[in-house]
């Protein structure tokens, strides 16, 4: 049986800045101590899809053992079955190794999906958000359409915007880089009540 080497560095290749805002906060806590970690953003997630292969080609040829990419992209509209099959095929094709199809035991990536989108997360830790804006109300977890935070129907940063707007907040619109910005530094990993990010947060206390 494999051992599998202690992780000393993670790349996280992700969409837009936004959620390279919010991972730049919440990784450290959910890293050992001692590893290292960059995030790549792309602009927006076709263009993560369309450069990810010549992205992953180039690992392959200094991606070390300990050093694991972390794919993560919203999934959308798009099937999350279809997509993850995408990211996976992608990874085959240049060569390396993933959490699913590990090979001796071992992988260079993990692809993982926000689902549907990264306020998903924000709506699964409301007192991190009431931390940032104290006006919006306590109970949106608990009203119809709300309670579970992956299946917010209509557009869940549409949604999240809506309920900022009505508390005061975003009057012009959500701005999503300032809204990861406010809300990351009060996230905490362990409370969370949305499913896609329980399962990132242990995938990668898992590395």
């Amino acid at each position: 049986m494999s051992t599998r080497p202690a992780l000393h560095r993670v790349d996280f290749l992700v969409e837009e800045r936004s959620m390279a805002e919010f991972l730049r906060c919440v990784a450290p806590g959910l890293l050992p101590a001692g590893a290292s970690f960059q995030v790549v953003e792309f602009g927006n997630k076709q263009r993560l899809l369309r450069k990810l292969p010549e992205r992953l080609a180039g690992y392959r040829h200094w991606v070390t053992p300990g050093h694991v990419l972390v794919v993560v992209v919203d999934r959308d509209e798009d099937d999350c079955h279809a997509l993850k099959a995408r990211l996976e095929e992608i990874a085959a094709q240049a060569q390396l190794s993933t959490r699913t199809f590990p090979k001796d035991g071992q992988f260079s990536i993990l692809t993982r999906l926000a689902i549907e989108e990264l306020e998903a997360w924000y709506f699964g830790d409301w007192e991190a958000v009431r931390a940032a804006w104290p006006r919006v109300p306590a109970d949106i977890p608990q009203k119809a359409g709300y309670r579970d935070s992956d299946s917010i129907s209509g557009g869940t940063w549409e949604a999240f915007e809506r309920v900022l707007q009505r508390a005061g907040y975003f009057r012009s619109g959500l701005r999503k880089v300032e809204a990861a910005q406010a809300i990351a530094p009060h996230i905490d990993p362990a409370r969370s009540r949305s499913r896609s990010f329980q399962v990132f947060r242990d995938a990668i206390l898992d590395l």
